[in-house]
C-alpha cells in the first residue's frame, strides 16, 4: 500500500516537473551510454538532482525578476502566464540535460538555448536596447540560479557539502554558463558573493517583476488542492531571499518565522517530495 501510494506521489510529481514526454526524456538522458559533462556523484549531480531543486528554482526565478533588463525579456517574450509549466518543463529537461546527459545531447541543449537567445532581443522603456544573449544578463541570470540552488540544497538538502564541494559546484555549473555565451563568470562561493554583490545597483522592482513574482506566488494554474504543499515550497523560497530584495518585490518577511516554521515545513516538504521520486530499493534493483 505504502508503495502504492509512493509510486502514484512520484509519478505524479514528475509528470508535473517534466511534462508528458519527461518518461522517454528521462530514458534517453540516463540510459544512453556514453561520456558526460561531469562524473556521476560530483557536486552538481548530487545538487541537481536533489529534492531542493523544488525551492531553489522557485527562489531563482523570484531573484532573476530583480534585474529590469532580464525581467522585460521575460514579460515580452517568454510565455509565463499562458504557459507556466511548459516554461517548466523545459528548464527542467535542460537542467537535467546538461548535468546528466550524454555530451552530445547536453551540446545539443545549449545550442538550442543559444538559438533561442538569439532571437530575443528589445529595448527598455528609456530606448536602451536588450538582448538575451548578452553576456552581462546571461552571467546575471546564471549567478541567481547558482545562488538559488547552493543556498536551497544548503538549508534543504538531503547531503551537506563541504567547502571544496561548494566551490566545485560552482565551478561547474559555470562550465555551463560559458557554453551558454555567459562571461567572467565565478568559480569559487567567495567569488559568486562578490559577483552578486556587484549587480547591486542594477537591480530593482519593476512592474514587470511585481507582476511575475504576483503571477507565481498568487495564481499558480494549480487544482487548489495541490496549492497547499505548492505554498509550502513558496514560503521556502521566500525564506531564502535576501531581506533586501523583499522590499522591491513587496514580499513579506518574518525572520523568526522563516527560521523556524517555514523551514519545519519546507524540510517536511522536500523530505516526501524526495521519499517520493526516490525508487524504493525493490525496483531500483530490477530497473
Amino acid at each position: 500500500m505504502i508503495q502504492t501510494v509512493r509510486g502514484r506521489l512520484g509519478e505524479a510529481l514528475f509528470q508535473r516537473v517534466a511534462g508528458p514526454e519527461g518518461e522517454s526524456h528521462r530514458q534517453r538522458i540516463h540510459g544512453t551510454p556514453g561520456p558526460r559533462w561531469f562524473e556521476p556523484g560530483s557536486p552538481i549531480t548530487v545538487v541537481h538532482g536533489d529534492a531542493s531543486m523544488f525551492i531553489g528554482g522557485m527562489r531563482a526565478l523570484l531573484l532573476q525578476t530583480l534585474h529590469p533588463a532580464a525581467m522585460r525579456a521575460v514579460s515580452e517574450h517568454s510565455g509565463y502566464r499562458g504557459d507556466m509549466w511548459g516554461r517548466l518543463h523545459r528548464t527542467s529537461r535542460f537542467l537535467a540535460e546538461t548535468t546528466f546527459a550524454h555530451e552530445d545531447d547536453a551540446q545539443r541543449a545549449v545550442d538550442i538555448v543559444r538559438a533561442i537567445h538569439e532571437r530575443v532581443r528589445g529595448t527598455m522603456p528609456d530606448g536602451t536596447p536588450y538582448a538575451a544573449s548578452d553576456p552581462h544578463l546571461l552571467r546575471w541570470v546564471h549567478i541567481a540560479e547558482v545562488d538559488s540552488f547552493l543556498r536551497a540544497h544548503t538549508v534543504y538538502g538531503a547531503t551537506t557539502l563541504t567547502q571544496d564541494e561548494r566551490d566545485t559546484y560552482v565551478a561547474q555549473v559555470g562550465v555551463v554558463a560559458e557554453r551558454l555565451g555567459a562571461t567572467d563568470v565565478p568559480r569559487t562561493e567567495a567569488e559568486l558573493a562578490a559577483c552578486l554583490a556587484s549587480y547591486r545597483p542594477e537591480l530593482s522592482g519593476s512592474p514587470e517583476a511585481r507582476e511575475a513574482v504576483k503571477h507565481l506566488l498568487l495564481t499558480p494554474p494549480l487544482p487548489l488542492p495541490a496549492r497547499v504543499p505548492y505554498g509550502v515550497l513558496a514560503a521556502g523560497a521566500i525564506g531564502l531571499m535576501p531581506a533586501w530584495t523583499r522590499r522591491h518585490l513587496r514580499l513579506p518577511w518574518a525572520p523568526v518565522t522563516e527560521r523556524t516554521v517555514v523551514r519545519a515545513l519546507g524540510t517536511v516538504a522536500t523530505g516526501t517530495i524526495r521519499w517520493a521520486m526516490t525508487p524504493p530499493p525493490l525496483q531500483a534493483a530490477a530497473g
